[in-house]
């Protein structure tokens, strides 16, 4: 049997996979074009594949794979690259790895919280700068978290473990759900809102976790921005078009909120000049769930499902 991996990962995923003798291609290439990937499976018949959130499994490319494939592991949560019907049409298993990364990038975001809160980013570039010339009374002002509403836009795994890091630091906690999250609202006494629109409007810090679907395209909109406190912040990790990038940058830069924090952008690896040069702003590159003990127990997980596909049984993760 054949496995073809769209980039190297780290951990020992492949040395995993030849030890069930299956051959094993790596592309090497940084990210690969749509148009290689199609080469590469016309060319060659592969029983599985283990993809990146940066390629684009579409349909055209589905069309390309033989019907020897029998398996596609995302090396992601997330899995909106990939053409789930289709591919389940032509009798493919799709998988993710969801939990492994929860705690890492909870984490990532409150650090972003709280550099933003604390402009931590811009007080670092302001000494190094030498512009430090001593204490002052106004200098660098930022927000206290403490007794702060902090709001959850999507209360999954992720989600929940922010509010949980949030109620720590001593903030009541909000959220909007597709369903009200009865085992967050025991843990932490959070409260449950009727929609995003009341999280913005009460929140002093917005965390943004929804998987990106058509109705989750664009859903915090210039509207949206519009209902959030003047001291407001407003961070995601999740996946970068569900906030309107234009209408963000045009409310930052009329300091309509306090500031945002970034991991995810809306045309990867793209990032506006404009928002790059906001001191509003914290911009991490696609990072959030970028631990070395996390990145490898993905490659774990990925491989796992691979396996178990190919032998006949039922993947663990199948989206």
């Amino acid at each position: 049997m054949k496995v073809l991996i769209t980039h190297s990962i780290p951990g020992n995923g492949v040395s995993l996979l030849r030890g069930h003798n299956i051959e094993v291609r790596v592309l090497e290439k940084k990210k690969v074009r749509k148009g290689d990937l199609i080469a590469t499976l016309k060319k060659e018949a592969y029983d599985g594949m283990i993809s990146l959130l940066t390629d684009t499994i579409d349909e055209e490319v589905l069309s390309a794979v033989g019907s020897q494939m029998k398996v596609i592991a995302n090396y992601a949560v997330g899995f909106n690259n990939i053409a789930v019907k289709k591919a389940k049409e032509q009798g493919i298993v799709v998988t993710n790895t969801p939990g492994v990364l929860t705690e890492t990038v909870a984490e990532h975001t409150f650090a972003l919280i709280l550099a933003v809160a604390t402009r931590v980013v811009e007080a670092d570039a302001f000494v190094r700068a030498k512009q430090f010339t001593g204490w002052e009374p106004e200098l660098l002002l930022g927000v206290d978290l403490l007794g702060k509403t902090l709001g959850i836009i999507g209360a999954g795994r992720i989600g929940s473990r922010v509010a949980e890091i949030g109620n720590a630091f001593g903030m009541e906690v909000v959220y909007h759900d597709m369903q009200k999250n009865k085992a967050l609202e025991e843990k932490i006494d959070a409260e449950y809102c009727g929609s995003p629109d009341e999280v913005l409007r009460r929140s002093a810090v917005v965390s943004v976790h929804l998987p990106l679907t058509d109705t989750t395209y664009h859903c915090i909109d210039a509207q949206k921005l519009s209902l959030m406190r003047s001291d407001a912040i407003l961070v995601n990790t999740s996946r970068g078009p569900v906030i309107d990038e234009k209408a963000l940058i045009s409310t930052l830069r009329q300091r309509k909120i306090f500031g945002a924090g970034l991991d995810v952008f809306e045309h990867e690896p793209a990032v506006p000049a404009a928002l790059r040069k906001l001191p509003n702003v914290v911009l991490t590159p696609h990072t959030a769930s970028a631990s070395i003990a996390t990145r490898g127990e993905m490659a774990k997980i990925a491989v796992e499902n691979v396996l178990a596909v190919l032998h006949g049984g039922k993947a663990p993760n199948e989206v």
